[in-house]
């Protein structure tokens, strides 16, 4: 008998599951409705991506990591598909105030990209293997509440011009709607759910390089990510990578409150600022992204942490609906595509038993979850001292690790990037330093 399923929110994480799902139909049955496992509906609170640009600020660029790249590969087709709007890493290149650099060599590239642009790359390999009998995506639908007793979910639509109502009946609800998920609010209602979000330390602001003058000599490498750290407050830090079209696309992150950033409110402000703390690239940066930048709001980042995922034999929660986490090391896109792959072994460990699936999806990733809030928390310390450690254990590591692979292993950051091994695990084995940097930062966060 074929399933309904309803997934909330058309980002990576949650196109990926409805490949993940309709590829479990019996090879010859994929034509035939009454054939299939799964029937799939997605309803998107946006626009179509592919037919509306969002403003800038809203759109940053990912790496993905092993983790990432591991669950597209399983869909024949996907990763070359994203690979082709991607660029490649191969390390990052630490920007010194004194004008010298320290670079940190990845033994495993990252695919860096544009979150919309995986996300269409995801949305096209799905509309072009799948017809409407598998597969329906309705755009501009906002998630407005979930009647779970009777297992039917409300949308509203305003693409019209009129607003419009839908109820929708599911056998299985997927949110897959962000940090700020629809679903899981409502979940609060139900009994034994728990919730917690908080907002991390550190507020952002993106920053656009146009392709540059060859004129203005800029001397980055796109092969590499570029990290710039103030040395008198190091809670400051810029990071940029290379585009395909050849611009450059950064975000620079800075404590929340009393900052130089929020202060920046003109042209010559903004070009004064980078000159001063990022003069590599300053004379790049254009006299509109400097104003569009003073003008751009500010952008704060918020946490999630659940108690479950899943709710009876009917909702599940993934990706950053479940367990958002900030972005200090890359990882909340490539967890949020690691539960796809996460979810469709429940499903054949199960024979597709959602009861069974559903459950067993929160007893096994709840505490890599916990374990990734925590790395993402406490893996880079902000004071300088510790900062250089952490850089001189990387680099014995990473030596030693080569010499002697089976004896010795990557340092943390190496291991959660470069690895596939679970969060959980990393966390048990550097216990002592994510506890010893966790400690140094509230003091260090204590004195700005």
């Amino acid at each position: 008998m074929t399933k309904k399923v309803v997934i909330v929110g058309a980002g990576p994480s949650g196109l990926l599951l409805a490949h993940y799902l309709l590829r479990r139909d019996k090879p010859g049955t994929a034509c035939a409705k009454s054939d299939r496992k799964y029937q799939i509906e997605i309803y998107e609170r946006r626009a179509d991506p592919r037919l509306v640009s969002f403003p800038k600020y809203r759109t940053y660029s990912l790496a993905l990591s092993p983790r990432g790249i591991n669950a597209l590969s399983h869909i024949p087709g996907l990763e070359e598909a994203v690979r082709a709007v991607s660029v490649e890493v191969s390390g990052t290149i630490i920007h010194q105030k004194n004008g010298k650099t320290v670079f940190r060599r990845i033994r495993t590239p990252q695919l860096t990209l544009d979150r919309t642009n995986l996300a269409i790359a995801i949305l096209q390999k799905l509309v072009s293997s799948y017809d409407s009998s598998g597969v329906k995506i309705h755009f501009d639908s906002k998630c407005t509440g979930v009647d779970f007793a009777n297992k039917i979910v409300k949308f509203e639509n305003n693409s019209t011009g009129q607003t419009e109502f839908k109820n929708v009946n599911y056998d299985l609800l997927i949110g897959a709607d962000g940090a700020s998920s629809a679903v899981r609010e409502e979940l609060l209602n139900t009994d034994g759910f728990e919730s917690q979000q908080k907002y991390f330390y550190k507020d952002y602001k993106s920053i656009f390089i146009s392709p540059p003058d060859p004129k203005l000599k800029l001397h980055l490498q796109p092969s590499n990510l570029h990290s710039w750290r103030l040395r008198l407050n190091n809670a400051t830090n810029l990071l940029l990578l290379y585009q395909l079209d050849g611009s450059w696309s950064g975000v620079i992150n800075f404590p929340h409150g009393k900052n130089q950033i929020a202060e920046l409110c003109s042209k010559q402000k903004v070009l004064q600022y980078f000159q001063e703390n990022f003069p590599e690239i300053a004379g790049a940066i254009a006299e509109e992204e400097a104003e569009a930048f003073a003008s751009r709001p500010i952008s704060r980042v918020v946490s999630v942490s659940c108690n479950r995922y899943h709710h009876g034999d009917s909702v599940l929660i993934i990706g950053d609906a479940a367990h958002a986490v900030p972005p200090s090391i890359g990882q909340g896109c490539n967890s949020a595509l690691e539960d796809v792959v996460v979810f469709d072994r429940l499903l054949d460990e199960y024979s597709d038993n959602l009861v069974e699936a559903l459950e067993q999806f929160t007893v096994r990733r709840r505490p890599d979850a916990y374990a990734l809030l925590e790395l993402s928390n406490y893996t880079l310390p902000l004071s300088q001292k510790l900062f250089i450690e952490f850089l001189v254990r990387t680099s014995f590591a990473k030596l030693m690790h080569k010499i002697f692979p089976k004896r010795f292993q990557p340092f943390l950051f190496d291991l959660i990037t470069e690895s596939t091994i679970p969060y959980s695990e990393i966390l048990k084995t550097y216990q002592k330093w994510i506890n010893k940097v966790k400690k140094t930062n509230e003091k260090f966060l204590g004195t700005i």
